[in-house]
């Protein structure tokens, strides 16, 4: 079966009366288990936590002219080999760390930003 787009699916749903609206309702409540009506009060808290997260990729953005001294930090904080640490300061801009812990990465990018590197936590 060909998977069904929103597009797809919100024209289907135009073409409903109140009462096939009605009864798509009630038949998702007893597939899924939830009330789709429910879904949009929900979806609040979930943007608002999804806002505040928990773990952060780490982005070299430059070296501020400053390249040797941020190889040695990003071989240090990664534990690379000298010339893996010079591969990734030449590939700038560059992701270093993924879904690091929010307070792991303050540290990182405070080492990083000391050694003359430009970094952005997102």
């Amino acid at each position: 079966m060909a998977k069904l787009t929103k597009e797809t699916f919100i024209e289907s749903l135009k073409e409903m009366n109140i009462k096939e609206v009605m009864e798509l309702v009630e038949a998702m409540k007893e597939e899924f288990g939830i009330d789709p009506s429910a879904v949009a009060v929900a979806a609040a808290p979930v943007a608002e936590a999804a806002e505040a997260k928990s773990e952060v990729n780490i982005t070299l953005k430059g070296d501020g002219g400053q390249k040797v001294n941020v190889i040695k930090v990003v071989k240090e904080v990664l534990g690379l080999g000298l010339m893996e640490a010079k591969k990734m300061v030449d590939s700038i801009p560059v992701v270093l760390k993924e879904n690091v812990k929010v307070s792991e990465a303050e540290e990182i990018k405070a080492k990083l930003e000391a050694a003359g590197a430009e970094v952005v936590l997102g």
